[in-house]
């Protein structure tokens, strides 16, 4: 289908290349086959308008269309007759002065479709067609047919062709997770490659490597073929294929990079163990890798479950809210999306409205002011190399347990993506946090010595840095932390221990205690000479039988080791796996540690914002010229652990404290929630201000004139 690029009278040909700036709170609708007959047009712009939404993405095409399409084989609605409900919501979310992107879903098509093209099927590894797991009479697609490549960027340019909008988001766009044997791509690869396809049988065929970087580039190829398709038409509209976790590290970054100029994170909300400030950490992570992009968090008006798909459901009201707020405290702006446009069951309505009112609250004040911690936690891969659809980014255990050590802690702290680090992206971190690094390249290691030599400090756990025994071509953290590895790591071990070594502020709070709970996998070090000990290993013994629980003599190896520097930094190594075992355990000693371990590397100054009381917060500071911005939500709740939050239970009075440039003796203070000025007490170079109370969000924004 030939399609030409608009005239320039076009009414839209002057829309901004930047309006993916002010798209702020989104809403989505996925509609249902049914959808066209039933749908209230007035009903979701109420929604929009109460919501305060002013971007929305709306069902288009590609599985199916809710448009009048006119190219073959894209298969229509059922019920959609001679109604446009795609044209109808567009046009009214425009009337809202909304911003639009279309939706399409390249993953499967209809019998009609497989029949007449039978190479754009994914097939297994007979060459059979993949039929669809849920919904008989449906194929799989191939992402590397002609499908993909040629009929839905035809797709992609016919939309954008008739309708007002700024962008196509594609979902379910990458395969059906495993290789398609379809001749087409088989015979692609080989030419490429020289290369068979790799079965899933073989894990150690030597193609899948070849396969991850050979598929990551097709992809790539598609995302620069879309977004080139639809900006032909119209200069300002975008084609922004979902992302998960992964953002681009999963695509060729040199092609695709300055094809996202934003990122929708598809993680719908809490399963299984997650915790209640998951969102928040969404919003740091992406920000570790490209902060300065927008990001949103695709929030499900249901419950989440892989195996449980309720679609249809609605979660409870209060696990809504504070998974949106907790998203957006810490830079992830709001957006929910809700299957099928009739609504069973509407008590997710007044939960949004009520998020995104506070968020329209705090918006003026957080689209300003960049998000700032004087601590970081390196971002490192996971997952294997040679599985395409690994999730990089995926938390670890250990990653996990700091986590939330550092939230218990109510220290502010940022993300730094591993292949961003350098000097300039530690610029205003004061520490740095490694939960378990293990494969540090040289430049890496490089970058955190000179960190350390320029005043900075590293926590470092397990072995982040410190490379087994026998890779002694690998770069080490060894001689920064005082540290030499004698025994690689050895574990599982159970019943460890660790003691108390002298007074050390790194092993402060546990007074009582000759020794606390170790680990369960240990890595065999000593100390240099001007290192302190500040836990030594306990030597082994059984956990049974009873009578046989007692310690023996044997070597207590250094289990935590400090060190300070020339430059001032510090540095402490916990020679175990604490942030898995805090994150498995959830001992409080092993917190208290990971706390008392950043607060003594911040050195004697501390923490330049405190927040003191009760209950359990997420803190995000935002800084910027003679002021900063305190955000503290509420994640007190006996379900903060595993979802769904049931009630939401309001903080008792908190103090946050903010240190105040060198002569600086005044302050005021506004409660942005609260619509309400504070007052501040000044003690010790410290704004202090006093919050009664705070149901889910306040925000204390403090001002001051430098002299």
């Amino acid at each position: 289908m030939a399609i030409t690029a608009l005239k320039p009278e076009s009414p839209w040909a002057d829309r901004s290349p930047d309006w993916y700036r002010s798209a702020t709170r989104w809403t989505q609708l996925t509609f249902t086959d049914d959808d066209p007959a039933v749908l209230d047009v007035d009903f979701w712009l109420d929604v929009m308008r109460r919501s305060r939404s002013n971007a929305l993405c709306l069902s288009a095409g590609g599985y199916m269309a809710f448009y009048p399409t006119d190219i073959p084989f894209h298969h229509r609605s059922a019920h959609l007759g001679d109604s446009d409900p795609f044209g109808a919501l567009v046009e009214g979310a425009r009337s809202l002065g909304m911003h639009v992107m279309a939706r399409v879903d390249p993953h499967a098509v209809h019998a009609d479709a497989a029949e007449a093209h039978p190479e754009w099927l994914a097939r297994d590894v007979e060459g059979r067609p993949i039929p669809h797991a849920s919904q008989p009479g449906v194929w799989l697609t191939d992402p590397c047919s002609s499908y993909h490549r040629d009929y839905m960027t035809d797709v992609a340019r016919e939309i954008v062709t008739r309708y007002d909008v700024d962008a196509v988001f594609a979902n379910r766009w990458e395969g059906h997770g495993g290789v398609s044997y379809a001749e087409e791509t088989a015979r692609a690869f080989l030419a490429d490659t020289g290369h068979r396809l790799p079965r899933a049988d073989v894990p150690d065929d030597p193609a899948w490597p070849v396969y991850a970087a050979w598929r990551s580039r097709r992809l790539s190829e598609l995302v620069v073929r879309w977004d080139d398709a639809v900006r032909e038409i119209r200069p300002h509209v975008r084609f922004i294929p979902n992302r998960g976790a992964m953002l681009t590290r999963d695509l060729v970054r040199e092609m695709v990079d300055d094809r996202y100029p934003m990122f929708f994170v598809d993680k719908q909300g809490r399963s299984g163990t997650e915790a209640a400030w998951t969102p928040g950490r969404i919003g740091k992570r992406t920000r570790g890798l490209f902060p300065d992009r927008p990001v949103c968090l695709i929030t499900s008006v249901g419950p989440e479950s892989p195996l449980l798909r309720w679609k249809d459901s609605v979660a409870d009201g209060h696990e809504l809210r504070t998974w949106i707020v907790d998203g957006f405290a810490q830079g992830a702006q709001p957006w929910f999306t809700k299957f099928k446009a009739e609504c069973f069951d509407t008590r997710w309505i007044q939960p949004v409205v009520d998020a995104y009112l506070l968020h329209e609250r705090c918006e003026p004040l957080f689209s300003r002011l960049p998000v700032t911690a004087e601590v970081a936690l390196l971002d490192t891969k996971t997952g294997s190399s040679t599985n395409p659809w690994a999730s990089h980014g995926a938390p670890s255990s250990h990653e996990d347990g700091f986590y939330h050590a550092l939230v218990e802690a109510r220290i502010p702290f940022e993300y730094v993506a591993d292949e961003k680090l350098s000097l300039q992206r530690l610029e205003g971190i004061r520490v740095l946090v490694l939960p378990h690094a293990a494969e540090l390249t040289a430049q890496q290691v490089a970058v955190v010595e000179a960190f350390v030599a320029a005043g900075g400090s590293l926590v470092a756990a397990f072995d982040s840095g410190l490379p087994p025994t026998t890779a002694t071509d690998r770069a080490s953290l060894a001689g920064l932390l005082g540290v030499r590895v004698v025994e690689d790591v050895r574990g599982p071990v159970k019943n460890n221990y660790i003691s108390l070594c002298g007074e050390h502020p790194v092993n402060r709070g546990f007074e009582g205690a000759q020794r606390i709970v170790g680990g369960t996998r240990l890595l065999g070090v000593e100390a240099a000479d001007d290192a302190e000990v500040v836990f030594r290993f306990v030597p082994d013994y059984p956990d049974l039988p009873m009578e046989e629980v007692y310690p023996r003599p044997g070597t207590a190896r250094p289990a935590v080791v400090a060190r300070t520097h020339p430059s001032g930094g510090r540095t402490v190594h916990l020679a175990f796996d604490i942030g898995h075992i805090y994150w498995d355990a959830l001992q409080s000693d092993h917190g208290r540690l990971i706390a008392n371990a950043v607060g003594w590397a911040l050195g004697e100054q501390g923490a330049g914002v405190r927040v003191e009381g009760a209950g359990l917060v997420d803190v995000a500071v935002r800084t910027g010229t003679d002021e900063v911005a305190v955000a503290v939500v509420n994640l007190t709740n006996p379900m903060a652990m595993r979802g769904q939050n049931r009630e939401t239970i309001p903080l008792p009075p908190q103090t946050v404290s903010v240190r105040l440039p060198d002569g600086v003796r005044t302050a005021e203070a506004e409660l942005v929630v609260a619509g309400t000025p504070a007052p501040v007490e000044v003690v010790d170079g410290f704004a202090r201000v006093r919050v009664e109370g705070v149901e889910l969000l306040e925000v204390v924004h403090l001002r001051w004139v430098t002299a």
